[in-house]
């Protein structure tokens, strides 16, 4: 089933509109007709809205609200991924991935070893691009929120947000004691905030980690392996949403 995302004023008691760049997608490239269901969310209570559609205007379409699914899918504590900003094409990947495995927000951190450097406007301008594959992902992957991407922030900047989480957390190659980073995710609580730093490319710079240990961030291991920048969030990622789901499950 489609999903689509509209402002908390779009639904109407027994009736949903939807507006903007959607109506074209609907009509013209899903081709949905009158009668066919479809999902909606307003991206603030957790819920999906399960409309069929009445009208199929040139500006709107009308639907008609048929029930409201009240089961989140979102993950019981909010997870911020902070990503040390790699080439683009491994950017795109990593967020469509963040969105999916539940990441709430992204924030692209400039960092030492970081190839890629943005000026203000060309930085801008990518989270503008940035922002679009967020939405794509989270309609693909039926969040009820759309995850916001953060402009890029400095390493300092970024360090000091991340370290005021609940449980800040900071992936390193040269970590060790995977039973302690056990325990470290095992102890989170239900609405606990969590924050995720990932260095670029070329890692973390020693300098930063130390800087990270000092300012309170958890310094964790993801295995014996050494991974790509692209592929460290994503694990991160798996394993909070794997023990946040079962520890819900359990409860």
């Amino acid at each position: 089933m489609y999903q689509f995302f509209v402002p908390p004023s779009a639904i109407e008691g027994k009736r949903v509109h939807i507006t903007g760049a959607d109506v074209n997608h609907i009509r013209n490239v899903l081709r949905m007709k009158v009668g066919e269901e479809l999902s909606v969310s307003n991206g603030c209570d957790g819920k999906e809205y399960r409309c069929g559609i009445l009208e199929l205007g040139e500006d709107e379409i009308l639907c008609e609200l048929r029930f409201i699914k009240e089961d989140s899918v979102e993950l019981p504590c909010p997870v911020t991924l902070y990503q040390g900003l790699p080439k683009a094409d491994k950017m795109e990947l990593i967020l469509q991935k963040a969105v999916e495995l539940g990441a709430v927000r992204i924030v692209p951190v400039a960092m030492k070893r970081c190839v890629v450097k943005l000026d203000p406007k060309k930085a801008e301008s990518k989270r503008t691009r940035w922002q679009t594959i967020c939405e794509a992902a989270a309609k693909q992957s039926k969040r009820a929120i759309v995850p916001e991407v953060s402009a890029l922030m400095p390493f300092a900047e970024a360090l000091k947000e991340a370290a005021s989480a609940d449980v800040p957390l900071v992936p390193y190659e040269m970590a060790e004691d995977i039973s302690y980073t056990r325990q470290v995710i095992r102890q989170i609580k239900p609405g606990q905030s969590i924050s995720v730093m990932i260095g670029p490319e070329g890692g973390f710079d020693e300098e930063e980690i130390r800087q990270a240990e000092e300012a309170g961030m958890k310094k964790i291991t993801l295995g014996k392996r050494i991974l790509r920048t692209e592929t460290a969030g994503m694990t991160m990622l798996s394993i909070l949403m794997y023990e946040l789901e079962a520890s819900g499950e359990k409860e």
